[in-house]
């Protein structure tokens, strides 16, 4: 009985080993279409030429790509100069979605540390209130966003009731707005790993730094902070990669002076005027962007957990 229950509890047994690939088979099949597909087609379409009407040519040449880094002149006949309007879209996407991450983060972290230390009971409520914003459509959360900055919205008519302005701030189609946007639509993002990895922290460490007589400075950034690591690891990824490709702040809250290279993939990919090619080259640059921060914080991770063993 003993024997059957601790083979029964053994992490190292599998029963089902000689069946576990057809039971990944569903989740392979469902990534493969939903994930691996689309990238994989993106990819081709990069590497197509643009029909002069619209759609494509199937003739593969790196066109796109020379578009987004080059300039060539009108008629393509002029030597090649730095493509600054494109790469400065690219670092404006990068800058917006760093500062975004940066705002959560500080804002984040004292907030999942308070739902943290929170009676048990209560933590369900507060981590209920922070997910309430998604239960609404993003779409409809940015326009909200949009009416309570505008000129003459709510947020100008409290300042000035108040009497810090005089004059309404104008915050729609500007930096700030975007910033503003990007920070409300994903700071949960950066809340919840936060909190669960707070949660998972044992205060006794604190308590112990204290009575040592460590500043309350050090305690958090010698202490707590290398403690929950992997939670501000994850929840920087969280904001940051969907920050970075976000398109309705940008279109909703900056305007047109202040596109992000979310809002440039969407416009090449509307109507039949568009240019598909540009639009999936641009695309598989921010992916590769992507893809190198996370290997960057992966490998971090990773060294973490190697010196936590």
């Amino acid at each position: 009985m003993a024997g059957g229950a601790a083979s029964g509890g053994s992490a190292t047994s599998d029963a089902y080993a000689p069946a576990r690939g057809w039971l990944l088979m569903p989740a392979w099949l469902v990534l493969g279409i939903v994930v691996v597909a689309p990238v994989f087609l993106m990819l081709i379409y990069s590497f197509l030429t643009k029909e002069f009407r619209g759609g494509v040519i199937w003739e593969f040449s790196l066109e796109a790509y020379d578009q987004f880094f080059f300039d060539r002149g009108l008629f393509g006949d002029e030597p090649p100069t730095i493509q600054w309007a494109y790469i400065q879209i690219f670092w404006r996407s990068i800058w917006q979605a760093t500062l975004a991450t940066v705002l959560a983060l500080l804002i984040g972290f004292p907030t999942a540390y308070f739902i943290a230390t929170r009676p048990v009971q209560q933590r369900t409520v507060w981590v209920f209130l922070i997910t309430i914003p998604y239960w609404v459509n993003l779409l409809i959360r940015t326009v909200s966003m949009r009416f309570i900055l505008r000129d003459q919205g709510p947020l100008n008519d409290f300042l000035q009731w108040i009497g810090v302005i005089a004059e309404p701030l104008t915050i729609i189609n500007t930096n700030i707005g975007v910033q503003l946007g990007l920070f409300y639509s994903y700071l949960p993002f950066m809340v919840l790993p936060l909190y669960a990895a707070i949660e998972r922290y044992n205060f006794a460490l604190s308590e112990a730094a204290a009575d040592l007589y460590a500043p309350r400075r050090k305690i958090l950034t010698r202490v707590v902070l290398p403690a929950v690591k992997p939670g501000v690891i994850a929840g920087c990824i969280l904001v940051f990669v969907p920050s970075l490709g976000s398109f309705l702040a940008p279109d909703l809250l900056g305007g047109a002076r202040n596109f992000m290279i979310g809002s440039l993939i969407d416009e090449q990919f509307r109507g039949s005027a568009g240019n598909w090619p540009f639009g999936a080259a641009a695309a598989m640059i921010l992916l590769t962007l992507v893809l190198m921060v996370l290997m960057v914080l992966a490998r971090q991770q990773a060294r973490l957990e190697k010196g936590a063993g």
